[in-house]
């Protein structure tokens, strides 16, 4: 028997995308927050400033996954054209 379930390209895929999204931004959330911990450890000697390595280091994980995650719904940016300027001498 013949299966009449169709296959969806993996461009079309959303389930996979935000798979992938969810799983890329949790890891990155972790990792950061991991490290910005560590950074605070070490660098660091007031709670309020390690939270703050903390915070900066999962805003970053997040940033970083927001980031790669509209590349992966949206495809590459375009390049932007620079805007033409006059020919006309700066003075």
């Amino acid at each position: 028997m013949a299966d009449n379930k169709e296959i969806i390209p993996r461009h079309y895929d959303l389930d996979a995308k935000w798979d992938a999204c969810l799983d890329l931004t949790v890891r990155r959330f972790v990792y950061s927050s991991f490290a910005g911990a560590f950074g605070g450890l070490l660098l660091f000697r007031s709670p309020q400033t390690r939270w703050a390595s903390i915070a900066f280091g999962a805003g970053v994980g997040i940033g970083s996954a927001y980031t790669e995650c509209s590349r992966l719904f949206d495809g590459p940016p375009t390049k932007l054209a620079l805007p033409k300027g006059s020919d006309a001498p700066i003075q």
